[in-house]
Formats: C-alpha cells, sequence, structure tokens
C-alpha cells in the first residue's frame, strides 16, 4: 500500500519452526536456525523478510521438490530488512519451505532477545551469568518491531502464523515460551534442550521466550476451561517470588471475568506472568507468557507504597485484556495500534472496578487518563487516535497518550452512550468474527452497529480520524442556553482551518427544567439552542463520560464552586480539569480557575483534591519564576488543604480505604513542599530517626516520598548522598523509582551539574553501577529535574552538551530516547528556550521522536504565551485576595 512500507508479498508464512542454541554468556550471543513453511505466491529466486543486529549465515528455498541454496545475503539497515537470493528460481507452491541459520547479540538494550541485570535477592543457580556486580537472565522485547532483532521473520501485524519454538539452556535455569513445556532433553555438558508446545496462528510481536533462575507461585481459575481449571503463575528470579501474591490473587478473577464479558474462553491452556528486571514499558501482552516491569507486577506488604497496589491490579487486567484484544484479534496494521491499546485500557479498568468498587477508578481514569489525553490531544502536534504509520521507526511513537488514553475515552464514551452490556454483546460479536485474524476499526464498529442498532460508524469517525477534541462555550440567556462546539488548542491560537471538524457530542446535561436526572441530548452540528434549562444549576457532561471540555460563563463556574453537593465526585474533576486549561489557553482566566479551587477547601476526596492540586501546581509551574506569585500560591495551597490535612493525621490506619490512604500522602506531600512548618519538622524527624536506625526506624512505605522531599528541600547535599545509597541498597521494589524522583527536586544548582546530572546520564560500567541509572529508569530522575524550575535549564543543557553521549546510553532502543524528549523538556515557559531547542535539532535526525518533539514544542509555546498573558492579571488578583502585597 502506498500508505506504508511493508514487505513483498511474494511469501506468506504460515509456521515457524525456531530453535536457539549455544548461549554464550561470556560474548553474549547465540546461534539458532528457523524452518519457515509458507506460501509461495510466484515463482522466485529472491526472498524478503525483516532482519535486524543478526548475522545470516546460509539458507535453503525448497519448494515442489526443488531446493535452492544462498548465494548471498544482501541487508539494508535502515529498512531492516534482509534480501536472500538463490541459487536457482524456485516455483510457486502453497508449501515451501524456508530454512535459516543465523547468530545473534544478547542485547542489553531491553528490545529483541536481551539480557537484564539483577542484584540477586537470594543465592542464585550455579549457572547464572554473572560479573562484579550483577547478575543476568534473558528475556525478549518485540512489539512494535523487534522480532527481526531475535531470529530472520516476516515481522507485520497481519502476517500471522503459528509458532513451534525450541532453546538450549544450562540445565539449572529454567526456560519459559507462549505455550506449556512440551519435552525437555539432558543435552550433554550440563544442558538441556526445552522446546514448547505449537501456539494459535499469531503476530510475530507476541512471541516470546525468557531464561533465567526462575521460580513461581501458582493459582488456578474458578472456571474451567475445556475441563480443566487454567494454571496461572508468576515468575521470578529467586527470592522475589511472594511479591507475586498480590497479582496472583487477581489474575485468574480476571481471566475469568473477560471469558464471560467478551463470551470466549480464555485461548490458551496456560497463563504466565514473568517480573523482567530491566523493561522499557510496564508491560508486554505477549500471548500466554506476559513481561512486566517490576513495578507494575511485585507488591510487598510491609515495603511497597499503596499506589503500587492500584497500579499492579490495573496493569494485569491491561495485559490480560490484551489476550483477546490484541492476541486473539489484531489490529490490520500499526495506524489502527489504538485497537488494542485503547480497549485495553477501558477493559482493564472495568475488570478493576468490578474486583474493587470501592477504589472508584473511574474517578481515577478522569482525573488520570482524561486529563492527560487532554494535555496531549490539545496541542496542534498531535495526532487522529487511527494515525498514518509508514515504517517501523513510526510506529514507537504512537504507543502514547492518544493511542491509550483518548482510545480509552471515546470508548468510555461511546460505552455510555450503547449501555455497557450493548457494548460487550458488540465486542462479543467482533472478537468471534475475527478469531485468530486481524480487523480493522470500521469492523469494530459494523459489530457494535448490528449489536445496538445504532450507526456506530456515523457517532464516532470523527472522533477516531480527526485530530483534536471539542470544546463547547455555553452562552446564557434566561431559561436557555446555546452551547457551541469548537476545537480546543492549549495555545489558544485556533485557526479556521483548525476547526473544521463537527463532532459528535454526548451532551449529557442535567438541569433540564421538569425533568429528572440526565439528558441524552446530542450536539451535531456547530451549534444548538437548549431551552427550558434550569436558571438555578444545570450541567453539561454530567458524570464526566464524554471527551470534551466545557468552557461555562464565569458567573456560572463560580456557582457551580457553590453547588458542590450536586456534582459528583466526577463532575468535580472534569470541571476543574476544565477551568485550567481553558485557562491556560486564554479562554477563560487564571483568577477564575482560583476562585472555583477556593470552594473545594476541605474536599477529602484524593481524585478531586489531586485536579485541584495538580491545577495548582500547573499555575506555580508557568508562573513561579515571579518569587512573590510563588509564595502567594504555596499560601493559597495550604489554606485549600488545611482543614483536610488536620482530620487525616500522619498514621497510616491497617485495614482503611486505600483512597483515604492516598489522600493522606497527597496531603503531606502538599504540605512538605509549600513550606508547611509543622509538616516539615515532622517529616525531617522521621528521616534522622530512619539515618540513625534503619532497622528500628523505618519509614513507613506510604511516606517515603514526604519524608525524602522534606530532607531533599532542607539539605539537598546530604539528602541526594543519602538517597543515592539508599536507591542502590533499597530492598523495596518500588524504593528505587522513589528515590530518584525525590533526587530530581534538589534546588542546589551545584548539587544538580555536579551529582544528579552525571548520575543520570553516565553509563555503567565504565561508572560504578552506584554512580549509574540504568537507561529503563533515566525518565524518574529526568522528569523530576524537568519540573524543577532551578534544575530544568541544566537538564537540557547537559542534554543539548551531551547528545551523542545520551543515544550512546540508550544504545538501540529508540523508545527511551523518545521518552527522555518528552519528559525533559516540555516545561519551559520561554520563547528563547524552544529557539534554542529548535536550533538544536534542526541538523539532527530527529526519526524516532520527531512527532514527540514537535508536541513539546508546542506545549512550551502554549505556556511561554500563558505567562506572557495572565502574570499581571494573577498577581493582581493574588494581591487584591490578601495572598501577597503588591
Amino acid at each position: 500500500m502506498a500508505d506504508r512500507d511493508i514487505l513483498p508479498d511474494t511469501f506468506k508464512p504460515v509456521h515457524y519452526d525456531l530453535a536457539i542454541k549455544d548461549l554464550d554468556f561470556a560474548k553474549w550471543t547465540y546461534n539458532g536456525s528457523v524452518i519457515i513453511t509458507g506460501d509461495l505466491k510466484a515463482a522466485t529466486k529472491e526472498i524478503v523478510l525483516n532482519v535486524l543486529e543478526l548475522t545470516l549465515k546460509e539458507a535453503t528455498l525448497t519448494a515442489e521438490g526443488k531446493e535452492s541454496k544462498t548465494v548471498q545475503f544482501t541487508e539494508d539497515t535502515k529498512s531492516q530488512r534482509a534480501t536472500i537470493t538463490f541459487q536457482d528460481e524456485i516455483p510457486a507452491s502453497a508449501k515451501a519451505v524456508l530454512t535459516i541459520h543465523f547468530s545473534g547479540i544478547l542485547n542489553h538494550d531491553m528490545a529483541g532477545f536481551y539480557r537484564s541485570q539483577y542484584k540477586p535477592a537470594a543465592p542464585a543457580a550455579a549457572s547464572v551469568p554473572r560479573d562484579d556486580e550483577f547478575h543476568y537472565h534473558l528475556s525478549t522485547q518485540f512489539e512494535a518491531c523487534d522480532a527481526r532483532r531475535a531470529f530472520p521473520c516476516f515481522d507485520e501485524p497481519n502476517l500471522k502464523a503459528t509458532f513451534s519454538f525450541a532453546i538450549e539452556i544450562p540445565a539449572d535455569q529454567v526456560a519459559l515460551s507462549n505455550m506449556p513445556v512440551k519435552e525437555t532433553r539432558d543435552v550433554g555438558n550440563d544442558k538441556k534442550s526445552v522446546s514448547f508446545e505449537t501456539t494459535p496462528i499469531m503476530s510475530t510481536y507476541l512471541l516470546a521466550w525468557a531464561v533465567g533462575d526462575f521460580e513461581y507461585i501458582e493459582a488456578f481459575t474458578g472456571r474451567e476451561y475445556g475441563g480443566k481449571k487454567l494454571p496461572v503463575r508468576v515468575y521470578t528470579t529467586r527470592g522475589l517470588v511472594q511479591q507475586g501474591q498480590w497479582a496472583l490473587e487477581h489474575a485468574p478473577k480476571i481471566i475469568d471475568y473477560f471469558s464471560e464479558q467478551f463470551d470466549i474462553d480464555y485461548p490458551l491452556p496456560k497463563s504466565d506472568i514473568l517480573a523482567a528486571h530491566e523493561f522499557t514499558h510496564g508491560a508486554m501482552e505477549n500471548w500466554g507468557l506476559v513481561t512486566y516491569r517490576l513495578t507494575a507486577i511485585l507488591f510487598d506488604e510491609k515495603l511497597s507504597d499503596t499506589r503500587y497496589r492500584n497500579r499492579v491490579a490495573y496493569v494485569v487486567a491491561h495485559e490480560l485484556a490484551h489476550q483477546w484484544f490484541g492476541n486473539l484479534v489484531t489490529m490490520d496494521w500499526w495506524n489502527e495500534l489504538w485497537l488494542n491499546e485503547g480497549f485495553a485500557t477501558y477493559a482493564g479498568w472495568l475488570a478493576i472496578d468490578y474486583l474493587h468498587p470501592d477504589w472508584e477508578v473511574w474517578a481515577q481514569f478522569v482525573n488520570e487518563g482524561f486529563e492527560a489525553a487532554f494535555k496531549l490531544d490539545s496541542v496542534r502536534a498531535s495526532h487522529p487516535i487511527q494515525v498514518a504509520v509508514r515504517d517501523a521507526l513510526d510506529v514507537n511513537q504512537i504507543f502514547d497518550k492518544i493511542s491509550y488514553l483518548k482510545g480509552c475515552s471515546i470508548i468510555r464514551m461511546l460505552a455510555s452512550h450503547l449501555g455497557v452490556k450493548t457494548f460487550l454483546k458488540g465486542i462479543a460479536i467482533y472478537l468471534k468474527r475475527h478469531a485468530y485474524g486481524n480487523a480493522k476499526t470500521y469492523e469494530l464498529w459494523n459489530a457494535l452497529s448490528e449489536a445496538s442498532g445504532t450507526d456506530v460508524n456515523a457517532l464516532m469517525d470523527a472522533w477516531v480520524g480527526k485530530i483534536g477534541f471539542p470544546v463547547l462555550t455555553v452562552t446564557e440567556k434566561p431559561g436557555q442556553i446555546t452551547v457551541k462546539q469548537s476545537r480546543f488548542l492549549s495555545t489558544g491560537d485556533v485557526k479556521p482551518e483548525d476547526d473544521q471538524t463537527v463532532w459528535w457530542v454526548p451532551l449529557a446535561l442535567r438541569g433540564k427544567t421538569g425533568t429528572q436526572g440526565v439528558q441524552s441530548l446530542a450536539l451535531t452540528g456547530k451549534e444548538e439552542n437548549i431551552s427550558d434549562v434550569d436558571e438555578d444549576f444545570y450541567l453539561l457532561n454530567a458524570g464526566a463520560t464524554a471527551f470534551y471540555r466545557v468552557n461555562y460563563p464565569p458567573e456560572r463556574l463560580a456557582k457551580l464552586g457553590t453547588q458542590l453537593d450536586k456534582l459528583t465526585v466526577e463532575d468535580k474533576i472534569l470541571i476543574t480539569g476544565s477551568a485550567a486549561e481553558i485557562a491556560f489557553a486564554g479562554n477563560g482566566s487564571t483568577p477564575a480557575l482560583l476562585s472555583f479551587v477556593q470552594g473545594l477547601k476541605g474536599e477529602t476526596h484524593v481524585r478531586v483534591l489531586d485536579q485541584a492540586l495538580d491545577s495548582i501546581g500547573q499555575v506555580k509551574s508557568v508562573f513561579g519564576d515571579d518569587k512573590q506569585v510563588l509564595g502567594a500560591l504555596q499560601k493559597f495551597t495550604l489554606q485549600l488543604i488545611e482543614k483536610s490535612l488536620q482530620q487525616v493525621g500522619w498514621e497510616p490506619v491497617a485495614g482503611e480505604d486505600i483512597n483515604r490512604t492516598l489522600l493522606r500522602k497527597r496531603l503531606l506531600l502538599t504540605a512538605v513542599v509549600n513550606g508547611h512548618e509543622e509538616a516539615n519538622a515532622r517529616a525531617l524527624s522521621i528521616y534522622e530517626a530512619y539515618k540513625a536506625d534503619p532497622a528500628g526506624s523505618p519509614i513507613h512505605a506510604d511516606l517515603r516520598t514526604v519524608v525524602y522531599r522534606a530532607a531533599i528541600r532542607a539539605n539537598p547535599a546530604e539528602a541526594v548522598s543519602f538517597l543515592k545509597k539508599e536507591w542502590f541498597t533499597t530492598k523495596s521494589i518500588d524504593g528505587k523509582d522513589i528515590c530518584l524522583s525525590a533526587m530530581g527536586h534538589a534546588s542546589d544548582v551545584n548539587v544538580i551539574r555536579d551529582v544528579l546530572l552525571p548520575f543520570c546520564f553516565s553509563t555503567s560500567p565504565p561508572a560504578p553501577a552506584t554512580d549509574s541509572v540504568p537507561a529503563a529508569d533515566m525518565h524518574y530522575l529526568a522528569s523530576a529535574m524537568a519540573n524543577n524550575r532551578e534544575a530544568r535549564p541544566l537538564l537540557w543543557k547537559h542534554m543539548r552538551d551531551h547528545w551523542e553521549d545520551m543515544e550512546a546510553k540508550v544504545g538501540g532502543n529508540p523508545i527511551v530516547l523518545d521518552r527522555m524528549v518528552q519528559v525533559s523538556l516540555p516545561k519551559f515557559t520561554d520563547y528563547e528556550t524552544l529557539q534554542d531547542i529548535e536550533s538544536f535539532f534542526a541538523n539532527r535526525s530527529t526519526k524516532g521522536f520527531d512527532r514527540t518533539l514537535e508536541t513539546v514544542k508546542d506545549s512550551i509555546r502554549g505556556r511561554a504565551a500563558y505567562r506572557q498573558r495572565d502574570a499581571k492579571q494573577l498577581k493582581e488578583w493574588l494581591c487584591g485576595q490578601g495572598w501577597c502585597k503588591c
């Protein structure tokens, strides 16, 4: 197709027989062979397939009794392809056999077949590779386009096949793959060959295997599948497996839940979970062998922060949703990645809401998911949900908040409109119709239309195919309102060409006179008048189920701030977030936002408070260079939380509601970073006691962030030195992330320049492991520094001056480089830095992060415009309210 760069259709794979052997833990290499049976569409002397960082040694092509050997291999590194040329032309055949012998690299780039380093929690098997500081295990990461790093293959999502896999490993280690073990044979020299049962037909990116010193815990599903309860296992390196118990409590229940909701039984004979020590993303949905970052799957009841309880449960649900949506039915091409990720995000929250209704996860999604998607989609450089993807390097950048969170948002909007039961009935039709195949977005809409009797494509076409989202501007007349939709841009400079889309907008109106509840009206044109509206109270997008902002008149927004008892938790979150972003774009004002937020004084729901404090935080971030304004906003923040702060106290209560625990942490952290003297004194006393006697005075897991931030604030040099040691020695799975995030807030320029930046960007080796953050975790420290006004310019200067070194550190993984650009640069508020960024990248290749770079630049433009426009007005309001003296 013209819009994508894909392989020739000469050969269509049907089955792979892949064998790996000669694992060399000194040179980090291996040998392999793959026998690919397929349909040779036409007579040929050439086969083109995907290869990256492999050495092809010899190949044969056999068909119709004729065999031809290799003449040459021609590799194109840029296109990640190899052309195999054979001696003789081979005739077309439905059962051609391509055999390739090759060698590969056990890289340290978290892509392909790679090695992960770790410090063992218990004595390891004798054969486990190790050096002076680390042990190693092996695993794979193939999505989106990295199966080609591990073995020669036709590495495109719609070139599905079955796979048989075997691997030779040390006799005292464990091998895992998508399917159960078929046979284990002793092959001598303290080695064994492990072969696995053949997979269902699936895409190359879902194949997976791992080798290591693994142990497991096991549970079984409640339902039977084919007459048996399915085994579900959590695997870790030795000594960590009991921390998989929380995940194991959820996984079997989630498998049963989805099997019932989708009306299709889980399709494989087992479900394995593997905690990988080094990992780019949160997790990867390999069919039957899901791999995870440690903090996304392990949870210690004594040592883990409560928020990871929520995270682990959700990520398990998300990845298991993929076993149907993505694995059983796969998008036809990467431009429809959202079909995988948007639905898995929605289904993940649906399952957790079912298992933990007390968590109120849809309020969490409105606070976290909606807002993150809104922010990315409100810049001109955003992209449609369904976005053109030409080649492999384009793919990684669309694993973003548009595919995941906007995708989920519009699915939730549609499910709410159709009714969740009807929606899931349509999903079942879709999955059954396309099982073990590939599908496109319109085929999902067709199934949902069939289930609902509604023309879903007409409703959703613009939401999927067009960039951005609408803001509804409301004007009032006695007894009626006029609602007008237009595209929302955070830069506030919407041009006529930006505003061509007309979205279907479900209004979900509360407050129509003579009616009760929510009216299911919809806006299908640019503008509409609605009569019989209650002049005292009305609300659009009640329950926050639809993906748009509402710009109320200032007086209405202020009045809603006095009618909080009429609003749901989700309503409060969405109104607060909208007021903040509408002020940011210049369609509203910062004083109007702060006036509304004042009405939330004493609010005790953590998600509402999160949204309010995040909104104030954005104002501080943009205008806080003015010390007077910063001080005023700190005082404003402290008075907002004072009442709630007194209620929650410092001591977590056993068995308390999870949202209460999260509320305490947010309130205490807010108090500390805004200069609350009593809170800082208490936090520092806990810190000093811990330093003096770590075993006797441990810091409660949920207070570490609070205590560390107080220490960083009081004495950056000493605290960073201590937290670096804590980062290296902590036994808590989440401890490293928490230490890195705290250190990044150090305000001492010397500490930032001389300690934190080398710590983040140096490589190990030659730097000692204690002085080098692994590539997979750099973003935790960089993100905190980017949010720190003292560190932000130094971070950019270091990246600019050491760009090639940073590229070398992330190695062959463009995802890490893209993420570093994404988290490090968007918080500037001046056009001079924007110009510097543009100049720096003007003469460099940005392939692999070009989309992200454009969104970063748009974010800076919006922040700079906001600062110029509202600085004077904000200061005058703060002074007028008595928060500072002008």
